[in-house]
């Protein structure tokens, strides 16, 4: 399996649950996380896409610590079996 496949997963379970995945991209500030993630009811997340078993980067790592300061949910997802826990665990964040 390959990263784009989890991707297009977490894109269609998002969309299933009337939310939407949204390609992330910072211009100039590398390491930034792969997707947003918008659910209903304002809750929202970044999230990490990665083929199963890899890791994030280091930079992505300090991102992800950076977001988390600042109150925000960040997800890193390597297998499409994860995508509908991570969903929950947003949906369900206070």
């Amino acid at each position: 399996m390959r990263e784009k496949e989890v991707e297009a997963a977490l894109v269609k379970a998002a969309k299933k649950r009337n939310g939407l995945a949204l390609k992330f991209v910072s211009p100039g500030l590398s390491g930034v996380p792969d997707r947003l993630v918008l659910m209903p009811n304002g809750k929202m997340a970044f999230i990490e896409l990665k083929a199963p078993g890899k890791k994030m980067r280091l930079l992505q790592e300090k991102r992800k610590s950076q977001l988390e300061a600042l109150g925000f949910l960040v997800f890193c997802i390597d297998r499409k079996e994860k995508v509908e826990v991570v969903l929950d665990a947003i949906i369900q964040a206070a």
